[in-house]
């Protein structure tokens, strides 16, 4: 392994060692791999050409951050079925109502050569995640002291787009997914409920407060409104790095780049650490973070004229592996440097595909970040649901809150 090489793509992680509990945590494939070298404070601008400005600034911000660099080991891997329906996709899939949806196609990543930046993040959008499951997990809004209360989440997914498993009655045309949300802690949330129909085209929400008992509309669920018990550390867009609607911004493709990203997280996202281990004053544990030399793809979303969002600017550097947003910088209406986000994967090899793991949202004016997807803890990974369309529907959710 040369450093500064990064080499062919070889198929991935595409199946499960042996003794892999299907939905279990996931052991590291590369627990024997070391560091190549460090970036911090001292070094960063001899690196600077191979880092973001958002991650030159978090090493120039906080003197106990850095950056473990690994080799690079292209792990992404799909099912075959997405691959073909990603081939199909670049004769058939275009971006229509100026950029404000995608037809043409039903699965697969809609723009694999894209020839904007609407096209890119609509590969992030449209990206396979899996059929139907359930999790847990915590979101954490660190304190500049490092202290936190973890809010638990229940997670329900049920993905159309894409599916590989549904037959084509039950897939909903023009649905990417339905998701469900359920906090289970601490006792004063616990209990209120956000349901999202996610259209190409639009999006539906419901949320449900224990206190009132009451399902409403929420139509609010988007932009730069707040995210759910996220101390304001974080917009709803912010969430898979970025959700929803483009129509805000206009989107340029800049073009390919090769930076350190985070990737094989496997340390930091299982259970051989606790969530106390991985969460720190400033910034997550340096030493279970792990970055490689990949490929992105370089987008830049600037606030359209007449619009409104909270971030001015935002750039983003998708993989060129998986469609994942692996880093953004955002930047305030001053044009000021402010959130730095990065994503940390790791591939669920027994499906497979690269999944956004633990995602990391840092605020470099208040010293304070938000880290969601905390799984160390848990027993389980992922859990195989049967979703049926009555499990998504807004009538449901009283009984989802009382059982």
């Amino acid at each position: 392994y040369a450093a500064g090489t990064i080499p062919a793509w070889d198929g991935g992680l595409a199946s499960a060692p042996a003794g892999h509990q299907a939905g279990g945590h996931y052991a590291d494939p590369f627990a024997a791999d070391k560091p190549l070298f460090t970036i911090d404070a001292a070094n960063v601008d001899q690196h600077a050409d191979k880092l973001t400005p958002g991650q030159v600034a978090m090493l120039k911000t906080y003197s106990t951050w850095k950056m473990n660099v690994y080799p690079t080991r292209r792990s992404a891997a799909f099912p075959q079925g997405h691959y073909d329906q990603t081939i199909a996709n670049a004769s058939r899939a275009k971006l229509v109502d100026g950029g404000r949806t995608i037809e043409g196609t039903t699965g697969g990543i809609p723009f694999p050569i894209p020839q904007d930046g609407a096209e890119a993040i609509w590969n992030h959008l449209a990206r396979y995640r899996g059929e139907s499951y359930a999790m847990n997990w915590s979101q954490a809004a660190v304190t500049r002291q490092g202290t936190y209360t973890p809010v638990r989440f229940e997670y329900q997914y049920d993905f159309h787009y894409g599916s590989l498993s549904k037959s084509p009655e039950q897939i909903e045309q023009g649905k990417l997914f339905n998701f469900l949300q359920t906090v289970t802690a601490p006792a004063r949330l616990a209990g209120q409920i956000l349901l999202v129909h996610e259209f190409l085209d639009r999006r539906q929400a419901w949320t449900y407060n224990p206190g009132q008992r009451r399902v409403r509309l929420a139509p609010n669920v988007a932009y730069d409104n707040p995210g759910t018990a996220a101390d304001g550390l974080r917009t709803n867009d912010d969430f898979d790095m970025y959700n929803g609607a483009i129509d805000r911004y206009d989107w340029k493709l800049v073009g390919k780049k090769e930076i350190y990203v985070p990737y094989n997280a496997y340390k930091l996202v299982g259970n051989t650490v606790k969530m106390a281990d991985v969460l720190q004053a400033g910034h997550l544990n340096p030493e279970l973070a792990r970055y490689e030399l990949h490929r992105v793809w370089v987008v830049d979303a600037t606030l359209k004229d007449g619009t409104s969002h909270s971030y001015k600017r935002r750039t983003f550097y998708l993989d060129e592996d998986s469609w994942s947003i692996l880093a953004i910088d955002k930047y305030d209406a001053r044009d000021q440097l402010w959130r730095v986000s990065e994503l940390h994967t790791i591939n669920w090899f027994d499906i497979p595909m690269l999944y956004p793991s633990l995602e990391v949202h840092h605020d470099l004016q208040s010293g304070r970040y938000i880290a969601m997807g905390l799984r160390n803890d848990e027993p389980r990974v992922y859990s195989v649901i049967d979703a049926r369309p009555a499990d998504f529907t807004p009538s449901g959710l009283r009984g989802v809150g009382t059982r």
